[in-house]
């Protein structure tokens, strides 16, 4: 079974954008986002909720096309509605595990949770997360989206990795012990 992998910019005080998406204080430049960028490649499969996917389109992303061609696309949203999809995009109606779980089975990487604080939420609070990969920016935002969106759930983390980075930038990877 592959693992949701959720690799995602935060602030130092725990949002993935602030208010308005606003992500302009983020690093967008240098060695660890080449290595994001190049990490990205190894993927075949992404999950997201609505608003991530919405958000790329304020970056040139037109509507039912995927923001990273070389993945196939699974969009979770009760309202949702893509005329012209192209078909690495596939739009999840209905949240359920069961949905989360199959695609854990079938796909043939690890899957990137992209973005998605609420979504990132729902997968925490039924241990469908693997792995936490933050890329921690120098940087306090006050107001936001948060890391998990309103999930209040309590896990410990396991460190397996850490490096610093140019301008200040620190990619930490954690197993989520769900104990």
């Amino acid at each position: 079974m592959k693992k949701i992998v959720y690799y995602v910019a935060v602030s130092i005080d725990g949002f993935i954008c602030g208010l308005g998406a606003d992500v302009s204080g983020f690093i967008s430049g240098g060695n660890g986002i080449e290595k994001y960028l190049s990490e990205l490649k190894k993927f075949k499969t992404t999950i997201m909720g609505r608003n991530t996917y919405e958000f790329g389109y304020a970056f040139g992303l037109k509507p039912g096309q995927p923001a990273y061609s070389h993945m196939d696309h699974y969009i979770f949203s009760k309202s949702l509605d893509l005329e012209n999809k192209h078909k690495k995009v596939h739009v999840i109606k209905v949240y359920e595990t069961e949905t989360v779980r199959e695609l854990k089975k079938t796909s043939k990487t690890d899957i990137y949770l992209c973005g998605s604080g609420i979504f990132a939420g729902w997968l925490l609070e039924h241990k469908l997360i693997d792995i936490l990969k933050v890329k921690l920016n120098p940087l306090l935002l006050g107001d936001g989206i948060r890391l998990f969106g309103n999930s209040t759930q309590n896990y410990q983390l396991n460190l397996i990795h850490s490096q610093l980075y140019d301008n200040g930038l620190v990619f930490c990877t954690y197993g989520i012990n769900y104990q």
